[in-house]
């Protein structure tokens, strides 16, 4: 037999097996797309925190308090220094500016503030830092840099709220992860079992192919493929359910949380990448299972 002609038998024998129990597969089709829905739906609240995660990151601001006997050009010297080391936009706020923004923020009880004979608030700087410098290891190493230089009295920049935020980020992350994992190992079990029931009802064929001298790779083949094409199933019925999703609540949701994300921030449910991603689990999924169930029923 020709390889053009085993090609063909193996793909028409997957189908015949597909129609042969509809309800079987049914069942590996649904677990399957069960699996990448969920793992899509991670995926996207994993995108909408990376998100949220930028979006608060773009709040860190960090302070950098000038020592009070500075003169204004030593002061103009630490401005251009913080420039040079930190590549971000600093701002200076003299001492009274300092004192007038206290008062805005204290309301009522900044009226106390004029009872006071000097103003005890420093000259300092304000640092927005660029994008790759607002996670916490790399605002630690800023911080130490900074408050080495000459004239700085001291540097703030909430590093207990940024290192509070990280954390979280990475449980979470962690979470999805194990979460995951166990989903996965969940679904290759259960679409081995359902894909051994379908083997079973074609055992006498099976035994008939052994029988004239099918090797055990012949007979794996069309279970492979249709194992293979369970996955491509499901993984069409999981984007399907995610794009659904994302027409029918995603604008809901985007205006729930779009005083965290701003407008637009949530993005897409079904993006190219995830298209792949998906797909591609998908046939491991069910090339997983079906090699699974196939090897067990040779071994018997």
């Amino acid at each position: 037999m020709s390889v053009a002609a085993k090609t063909a038998y193996f793909w028409r024998s997957a189908a015949v097996g597909l129609r042969h129990s509809p309800f079987v597969h049914f069942i590996a089709v649904t677990t399957i797309a069960i699996a990448l829905f969920s793992a899509g739906m991670a995926r996207g609240a994993a995108r909408v925190l990376d998100n949220l995660l930028a979006s608060l990151g773009g709040e860190v601001e960090v302070t950098v308090y000038l020592a009070p006997e500075l003169g204004e050009d030593e002061v103009h010297g630490v401005r251009t220094r913080v420039e040079e080391l930190s590549r971000g936009d600093v701002t200076l706020v003299p001492p009274d500016a300092a004192l007038s923004r206290l008062r805005t923020e204290l309301g009522d009880l900044g009226d106390a503030l004029a009872e006071l004979p000097e103003n005890p608030l420093p000259a300092s700087l304000e640092l927005r830092v660029p994008p790759e410098t607002r996670n916490p290891a790399a605002l630690q190493a800023l911080a130490r840099e900074l408050r080495g230089q000459p004239g700085v009295a001291g540097v703030d920049y909430g590093e207990a709220a940024v290192e509070r935020l990280s954390a979280i980020a990475r449980a979470l992350r962690f979470g999805s992860l194990v979460a995951f994992a166990v989903v996965l190992g969940a679904t290759i079990i259960i679409v081995a079992a359902t894909l051994q029931l379908a083997i079973y009802a074609r055992r006498g064929e099976i035994e008939i192919q052994k029988l004239v001298g099918a090797t055990d790779r012949f007979v794996k083949a069309p279970f492979l493929l249709e194992g293979l094409l369970q996955g491509l199933l499901g993984a069409g019925v999981a984007l399907l359910g995610l794009w659904a999703f994302g027409h029918v609540l995603g604008p809901t949701l985007g205006s729930l949380f779009a005083f965290l994300l701003g407008p637009g921030v949530a993005g897409p449910w079904v993006e190219p990448r995830l298209v792949l991603e998906l797909v591609g689990a998908g046939c491991g999924l069910g090339l997983g299972g079906s090699f699974v169930a196939v090897g067990r029923f040779l071994r018997v």
